[in-house]
């Protein structure tokens, strides 16, 4: 049997309250919605393990057309725990990080949405100036916003 070799991440899944207002958050940090249907069958119990599911799912797309952020809405089973307003060093997910430009213009803008900063906006070296934001539904968000040359990753290569 050959080998199995990673081709791409295809998604990150996170589990919101309401995804017509997520959906509208999210288009305004700069993602797409590419699409949006209800999942729900035998199949889709098998996969997850909840047995009888039903969810509403939209698939949002970065610009470059590369990742994709998925999200769901239950209908049944209810969700039955909320990790969304945990602190930044808790087990499980973190956040999701976005490479944005115009920081401060961005910031403005999301704060409509409720979005509040977690700490301040810092400089990381002469590489980022970067934030964690609470978005909607407390949603934990990194943005960064190159300000060099040089690169995160160039940074990591050059220690190792």
């Amino acid at each position: 049997m050959a080998k199995s070799n990673l081709l791409e991440m295809h998604n990150i899944g996170i589990v919101v309250a309401s995804l017509d207002r997520t959906i509208l958050f999210f288009e305004e940090v700069g993602l797409r919605l590419e699409g949006r249907m209800m999942v729900a069958g035998e199949w889709a119990g098998k996969v997850t393990g909840l047995e009888n599911q039903e969810v509403e799912i939209a698939m949002m797309v970065t610009p470059d057309g590369h990742t994709r952020l998925e999200l769901s809405q239950f209908h049944s089973p209810k969700t039955i725990s909320d990790h969304r307003t945990s602190p930044v060093n808790s087990l499980g997910y973190l956040r999701i990080m976005f490479r944005v430009d115009h920081l401060d213009e961005l910031l403005s803008r999301l704060s409509k949405f409720g979005a509040e900063l977690v700490g301040e906006v810092v400089q990381f070296e002469n590489v980022y100036r970067l934030c964690y934001i609470r978005g909607v539904e407390g949603i934990l968000i990194g943005l960064a916003e190159q300000i060099g040359a040089e690169t995160a990753t160039d940074i990591l290569e050059n220690k190792v």
